[in-house]
C-alpha cells in the first residue's frame, strides 16, 4: 500500500494537473456571516476553568513575536502577570511606561496567531494593539535597526482572507496613518513604508524576493496584512511596526537590536504611538 501511494505521488515541487482543484482557502468565505465559535465564549470558559478574574486588559497592547521585551522585563523584575487574562494559549504581561499601563504578549509570531490573540485582546477590555515584529529588509530605508511603520502590507498569508475579500493589500487605518504622521524624534529612526506578510520564512525565494522589490515592499514579515485586515473587519486600532533588523541573514551580524534586545526603544515608541493616538 505504501509503494502504491509513493508510486501515485506527484513528485516533491510539482502536482497533478488533472482534477487539481482550487484551494479551499481561495473559496467564499461568507465574511458578513458572524461566527459560530465566538471569542466571548471562549474567554468566558477560560476564565471559569483557570479561576481567572474578569479585569480588563490596558487599553493599550502589544504583541511581541520575539518575545525579547518580555524576556527583559522578567529579567529585570520590571512587568507583571495579568491575573485577568483568561487566554488558553499566552501570557499578558503589565508594564508602566511613561506613566500608561501597557499589556504585553509575548511571541505572538504568525498570521494566524497573532490575530487569534488580537481578537481576545480586544473582547477583554483593549482599545488599541501594536504589533512590533523583527523583520527583513528588502527595499532599504536605512541601516538596520530602524522602525517602520508599516502604511500596507501584502498580503501573502492567509489568515486575511477570512476577515476581507481578496486584495493584494491590507492598509494601515487612513486616520490612524494621518495622527502618526510625523513621529519622527525618537532614539531609533522611524520609517513609513511597506512590507509582505508572509506565512513561510524560508521560502523567501529569490523571485518572491525580487517580485516584493518590484511592489515597492521595504521588509518581510509575518503578521502585518492580518492584523490589519482583522481590524478593518472588526473596526478597531491596529498599529503595525516592522522593526528591521535583519538583512535576511545572508551576511552574518543580523537580528541586533542593541541594548537590551531594543526593549527601551520599543517602549518608547509604543508609547509614543499611544499618545498620538489619545492614549496616558
Amino acid at each position: 500500500m505504501v509503494d502504491d501511494f509513493m508510486n501515485d505521488a506527484a513528485p516533491i515541487g510539482k502536482t497533478h494537473a488533472a482534477g487539481q482543484g482550487t484551494a479551499p482557502i481561495l473559496g467564499r468565505k461568507a465574511h458578513e456571516e458572524a461566527s459560530v465559535f465566538q471569542v466571548e465564549n471562549l474567554l468566558r470558559e477560560g476564565r471559569r476553568q483557570r479561576g481567572r478574574t474578569d479585569r480588563p486588559v490596558p487599553a493599550v497592547c502589544v504583541l511581541d513575536p520575539d518575545g525579547d521585551v518580555v524576556r527583559y522585563l522578567r529579567s529585570t523584575g520590571n512587568g507583571a502577570l495579568h491575573d485577568g487574562w483568561a487566554c488558553y494559549h499566552s501570557e499578558l504581561w503589565v508594564v508602566e511606561a511613561d506613566g500608561i499601563a501597557i499589556g504585553i504578549v509575548p511571541c505572538a509570531v504568525g498570521a494566524p496567531y497573532a490575530v487569534l490573540i488580537a481578537e481576545q485582546l480586544v473582547a477583554s477590555g483593549c482599545e488599541l494593539i501594536i504589533s512590533v515584529t523583527s523583520a527583513g529588509r528588502i527595499v532599504p530605508l536605512g541601516d538596520p535597526p530602524y522602525f517602520v511603520i508599516i502604511e500596507r502590507a501584502r498580503r501573502d498569508e492567509g489568515t486575511s482572507l477570512h476577515y476581507l475579500p481578496p486584495s493584494e493589500w491590507a492598509h494601515l487605518d487612513p486616520a490612524l496613518l494621518e495622527a502618526l504622521t510625523g513621529l519622527d524624534d525618537l532614539d531609533e529612526p522611524v520609517q513609513f513604508g511597506a512590507t509582505w506578510t508572509t506565512d513561510a520564512p524560508f521560502r523567501e525565494t529569490p523571485t518572491a524576493i525580487a517580485d516584493a522589490e518590484r511592489a515597492g515592499v521595504n521588509a518581510v514579515e509575518m503578521e502585518a496584512s492580518a492584523l490589519y485586515a482583522f481590524a478593518a473587519a472588526r473596526n478597531v486600532a491596529v498599529v503595525c511596526v516592522a522593526h528591521v533588523t535583519n538583512t535576511l541573514a545572508v551576511d552574518g551580524d543580523d537580528f541586533e537590536k542593541g541594548e537590551a534586545d531594543g526593549t527601551h526603544r520599543i517602549l518608547q515608541l509604543v508609547t509614543a504611538i499611544a499618545r498620538r493616538l489619545g492614549h496616558g
